[in-house]
């Protein structure tokens, strides 16, 4: 059986000739070349956002693993260490003059093409410096409206390569992806989570656009930026630093407040209002939903490779191998997670390495390190099913390498599982970070990057006042992030599940997630 070919056989089982995609599509080029024309249309429009943000991406990934090597080298050599650093400087500088320069290519729903920001050139206007001379409530809403349609569209159009690659390139009639999205098309409450995971992935990408100010000019350099505004007093167009306008717009109780969808003194549109010294709620927010985004990515998508990988060996190779990983699970369960996040956070305050993402790169690595072993012993039972299973032995049996038959036989049964228990960790990971910046005190994200929870903090002497929409508004979006993500988690398990369209099936669809615990867990 060794010597027989795997490649001949699989075609002669399946009755597939094993056709390479690219051939599939020049003998047909027509569907994908329409939907690749609109998708590159797509995309250009918003090439400058997508560009600036990968480069931004791989330039803060890139600083975190060299990071890493210089910490672990210097512990042996401070000229490696040191070497590593200067690598490191030089490489990150280059990116950030890429992203820099992407970051100034126009886009279609820019601040320059759709400007909010104006002024009154009289008691009763017109406004000028805004978009077609509306007034800024109303240019921001087009902005904001438009933002939200685009990025909705184009996660549609993803959805359709899906469907056009089904219909004209698949080679399989069926796939259990077919049965996955049809249960989805019926389940209202997943596609709830899903509309509000695309809407959240929107506020990250798209947050400095969809604010009526940015939040280096409201936030972060607020004394490097003037505003204008028409004074009533002087009967004449006046101008002053953002950061005083700022000051003389606290929302601090019925004294001094500026609500929710509401102008200040200047002329200044406020959706959500201010913060209690005077800064845009709404671009704190959604600078907030950009590193939450990022941090808890990054520590759910280490701490779902590291699951999977321990999952996959520990189920094929069983044995002492099993053991040694459960042990190291159990371990690190027993970690109290908030000691070790304060902990870390202590340590690395005067560090370089707790810059890089504002403080949120070493958060991610904690919180990677204390969330792999739950998902881990939520996989294990169904990798261990999996690993027990004839095609698993009959790979073996046709001499595959165990890294094939893991990645090929054993990771896409167990896929499922990993997206439904990932997407509700991802929740508590928000939970704590949001949690630790709202303890402050040098914990969390560093400030003044905007962090949720160090709104919800200072928002929370004015919850019974006119300012109670800091606090409330900002703890409804951890809130309604958290849930859409659970709904997410819930949808995807009964759509991987096909015993949840019958009544007895929910009852087992519910029973699938504690039996794979339980089975992680002995």
């Amino acid at each position: 059986m060794s010597d027989t070919d795997p490649t001949a056989t699989r075609e002669e089982l399946t009755g597939h000739e094993n056709v390479p995609l690219r051939t599939r599509i020049a003998e047909s080029p027509r569907p994908f070349l329409k939907w690749v024309s609109v998708l590159a249309m797509l995309t250009a429009v918003e090439f400058g956002t997508y560009a600036s943000l990968t480069v931004a991406t791989v330039e803060r990934t890139f600083v975190g693993v060299t990071a890493v090597f210089d910490v672990a080298l210097g512990f042996v050599s401070n000229g490696a260490a040191n070497a590593i650093v200067n690598f490191q400087t030089g490489v990150s500088q280059f990116l950030i003059g890429i992203g820099d320069a992407a970051a100034a290519i126009p886009t279609l729903f820019s601040r320059a093409v759709i400007p909010n920001q104006g002024h009154r050139l009289g008691p009763n206007g017109p406004w000028e410096g805004t978009f077609l001379g509306l007034e800024p409530a109303v240019a921001w809403g087009i902005r904001f409206t438009l933002i939200v349609a685009y990025t909705l569209f184009f996660s549609y159009w993803l959805f359709r390569g899906w469907k056009v690659y089904r219909e004209h390139y698949r080679q399989a009639d069926w796939t259990p992806t077919d049965d996955m999205f049809r249960r989805l098309r019926v389940h209202r409450w997943g596609q709830f989570g899903i509309l509000i995971l695309l809407l959240y992935l929107t506020m990250a990408v798209f947050g400095p656009a969809m604010g009526p100010t940015t939040v280096e000019q409201n936030i972060q350099s607020s004394y490097s930026y003037e505003v204008k505004y028409f004074d009533a007093e002087a009967g004449e167009v006046e101008s002053i630093p953002v950061g005083d306008a700022n000051f003389n717009s606290k929302s601090k109780g019925s004294a001094e407040n500026v609500g929710p969808m509401t102008y200040d003194d200047y002329g200044r549109f406020h959706p959500f209002g201010t913060l209690n010294n005077g800064r845009d709620l709404f671009t704190f927010l959604m600078g907030g939903a950009r590193i939450t985004m990022i941090v808890s990515g990054l520590a759910i998508g280490l701490a779902t490779l590291i699951a999977a990988m321990l999952s996959m060996v520990s189920a094929y190779y069983a044995g002492t191998i099993d053991l040694t990983i459960l042990t190291a699970a159990d371990g690190v369960v027993s970690v109290p997670r908030l000691l070790l996040l304060i902990m870390v956070s202590a340590v690395f305050a005067n560090h370089w390495l707790g810059g890089i993402l504002d403080g949120g790169f070493i958060l991610a690595l904690v919180f990677a390190f204390t969330t792999w072993p739950f998902l881990w012993r939520a996989v294990r039972g169904p990798a261990l099913q999996v690993a027990q299973e004839e095609w698993v032995d009959a790979a073996r049996s046709f001499g595959q390498r165990p890294r094939t038959i893991m990645r090929k036989h054993m990771l896409p049964y167990i896929v499922g599982y990993l997206l439904v228990y990932a997407s509700m960790s991802t929740g508590g990971i928000i939970i704590g970070l949001s949690a630790l910046s709202f303890l402050g005190n040098g914990l969390g994200i560093n400030p003044p990057t905007p962090a949720w929870g160090r709104a919800v903090s200072l928002g929370q002497d004015y919850v019974s006042t006119a300012s109670w929409h800091i606090s409330l508004i900002s703890g409804l979006m951890i809130v309604v992030l958290v849930t859409g993500l659970n709904a997410f988690g819930d949808g995807i398990r009964d759509a991987i599940d096909p015993e949840t369209e019958t009544a007895e099936g929910e009852e087992s669809a519910e029973s699938v997630g504690d039996e794979a615990a339980v089975g992680g867990g002995a």
